[in-house]
């Protein structure tokens, strides 16, 4: 193992031993994601705690390192100056094209009315969209007041449904 891993570095690589380790105890039928059975042997009881405890690929704004708490959105996406509609999907959200693009967060109001908040969650909103792609649910954290920089009415843009919201609005699949 490399010694210059940083935090998350060493985080997903523990997560990706981990996965690996539940999926070879999957494998030989020695796991199950439920209660433990009275006759489990210690080390089933921790495999089955492991799988059950391990959440996601990790991604700075994952909430598990951070304090912040999580923020419930039902998709996101990410629009950049390699989209041939990236400066009119910029104006219709009224903000300005720049070179990093942006993060866009499909979420509610207080009065549960559809938002769009436009961020600069890039790598948070990336790290999202690559665990979505393997079906595994996470919210991001809250985005500080200085991330966002514009919140507008109504879903615009590109979005990928949560896991999670998908299969609350029986969206799932599609």
């Amino acid at each position: 193992m490399s010694s210059d891993l940083d935090e998350l570095d060493y985080l997903r690589r523990v997560e990706l031993l981990a996965r690996d380790l539940v999926e070879h105890a999957f494998g030989e039928d020695r796991l199950s994601y439920s209660p433990d059975l009275d006759d489990a042997n210690p080390l089933q009881r921790a495999i089955n705690e492991l799988a059950r405890t391990l959440r996601h690929y990790h991604f700075d704004g994952d909430g598990c390192v951070d304090e912040r708490p999580l923020y419930r959105i039902a998709g996101a996406g990410l629009i950049g100056p390699d989209s041939n509609s990236y400066a009119e999907l910029c104006g219709r959200l009224g903000v300005e094209a720049r070179a990093e693009g942006w993060a866009l967060w499909h979420t509610w109001n207080n009065q549960h009315q559809p938002h769009t908040l436009v961020t600069t969650c890039i790598a948070t909103t990336e790290g999202l969209l690559e665990n979505w792609a393997r079906g595994i649910g996470v919210l991001p954290t809250k985005p500080d007041r200085s991330q966002l920089v514009a919140v507008v009415r109504e879903w615009t843009g590109p979005v990928v449904l949560s896991p999670g919201y998908a299969r609350e609005t029986g969206l799932a699949g599609q």
